[in-house]
């Protein structure tokens, strides 16, 4: 009871913070968080997100046992996507994972996002 508890508090704040993050101009922190979020979903390598023009466009790792990290990784096999959207934050909600792993990325992003002058960009 008390573990899906914990998961539901993680993510509605998680939701109630991208919502928030969406109502006014965008900060750098802000969009950190979001980009954060994608680089989760997508498991993309490099996300930009161009406010202005509602587009968000990414590097996805399509394979990743062709990463290997004890070497230099230059033939990762990367699909680039440039992707359109209307509505951010409910874009941006879509792309919250339920599963362990990600609510695990999210309890550090919400406890990083209370840290003053935190980075919480995801590698």
């Amino acid at each position: 009871m008390e573990k899906s508890s914990l998961r539901a508090k993680i993510l509605n704040e998680i939701e109630n913070l991208v919502t928030g993050s969406t109502k006014q101009k965008v900060a750098r922190k802000y969009e950190n968080l979001h980009v954060a979020i994608l680089k989760n979903h997508y498991n993309a390598a490099e996300v930009s997100i161009d406010y202005h023009r509602k587009r968000v466009k990414m590097d996805i790792v399509v394979d990743d046992k062709a990463y290997d990290p004890k070497k230099v990784n230059t033939h990762i096999p990367i699909l680039y996507a440039n992707l359109l959207f209307m509505n951010l934050s409910e874009f941006l909600k879509s792309c919250i994972d339920k599963d362990s792993k990600s609510l695990a990325i999210y309890a550090n992003l919400l406890k990083s996002f209370k840290d003053k002058g935190a980075n919480y960009t995801i590698a």
